[in-house]
């Protein structure tokens, strides 16, 4: 009896460790888990902390970038405060981008607009497509393009009151139109091509040679070397040796900007409504930083050495 006492107590003592080991693994599980969360949530709130943070640097670098008296150059435009957080302010001439509203509606230029989506290597056809849609989109009638797109389409997709037969108000109403999911695909940074907001011709004083090459329907080579006039020998925009043309006809050393691109004289009245010079609406890209978070604001400004008018704000979240 003694000898079965003793087992079974011996027996109660290892149930017993077991269920103390059992235990002390589910509260170790436990508070791992609630350190985790707590590591999370902390995580959580920091993040929150400086996006806010990252977006009040944005913030001020918007309003250096807004003052008339600051340059493309200027040192303000980059700057770190002592609590870690700093902006970086971008001044850019929305007259580098493509106007959408300027081409179809001001120049009735469909044909630069299929070409801009042959260039990125979209099919002739499905370009034509596209430009018609286009057209059909802005027009003020319901009359349809040849290979466009009018209400009896969007109508099967069952979006009614479409298209909107106005000017484009913003870049988002462009993706509504017929064809512009293969552009995503094909293109996805289309929207650093186009505008809604520039005066109307491309800047050739601001554009990059990709974009005049194709407005111009000229030789690259040629393109680079406007570029080049323009920035100087730094190849910088907004330095103190740019030589911007004042206008499309006088030119640096006799030569105006349809000479230097060599477009034939029959083709410049094609060319001509296309290009501008020194447009005065000028997009403010502020990005504010703090810890790893960022966060950008962009601000659309016309006459903005003159009176201001704020055009359009957007902030964006950087990854």
């Amino acid at each position: 009896m003694n000898n079965k006492a003793f087992q079974k107590s011996k027996n109660n003592r290892g149930m017993a460790l077991i269920a103390v080991l059992w235990l002390i693994a589910v509260i170790s599980f436990a508070a791992l888990t609630a350190v985790q969360l707590l590591s999370f949530e902390l995580n959580i709130a920091d993040s929150q902390i400086n996006g806010f943070r990252a977006g009040q640097a944005a913030e001020m670098g918007i309003a250096v970038g807004s003052n008339p008296a600051v340059k493309r150059d200027d040192p303000m435009l980059q700057a770190s405060g002592d609590d870690g957080a700093s902006y970086r302010v971008e001044l850019r001439s929305e007259g580098d981008r493509f106007n959408i509203n300027h081409l179809l509606l001001t120049t009735n230029d469909k044909k630069l607009v299929k070409e801009i989506f042959i260039y990125w290597g979209i099919d002739e056809d499905i370009a034509q497509e596209i430009a018609d849609a286009m057209y059909d989109w802005v027009d003020s009638n319901d009359e349809i393009q040849l290979n466009g797109a009018e209400k009896e389409y969007y109508e099967e997709l069952g979006r009614i009151n479409q298209p909107f037969n106005r000017p484009f108000y913003s870049l988002e109403e462009m993706r509504l139109v017929k064809g512009m999911e293969l552009v995503e695909r094909v293109k996805p940074d289309w929207r650093e091509w186009f505008t809604v907001w520039s005066a109307g011709g491309l800047d050739v004083n601001e554009a990059d040679a990709e974009k005049i090459a194709i407005a111009a329907e000229c030789n690259r080579d040629d393109a680079d070397a406007l570029v080049e006039i323009v920035r100087g020998a730094d190849g910088s925009r907004g330095t103190e040796d740019d030589a911007p043309f004042q206008n499309l006809a006088g030119g640096q050393g006799g030569n105006g900007v349809m000479d230097i691109l060599r477009v034939p004289e029959f083709y410049a009245a094609v060319v001509t409504p296309r290009l501008a010079v020194n447009d005065q609406t000028t997009r403010i890209e502020s990005t504010g930083t703090a810890g790893d978070t960022k966060r950008k604001i962009i601000l659309v400004v016309r006459n903005r050495t003159g009176k201001p008018a704020i055009l359009e704000k957007t902030e964006e979240v950087v990854p």
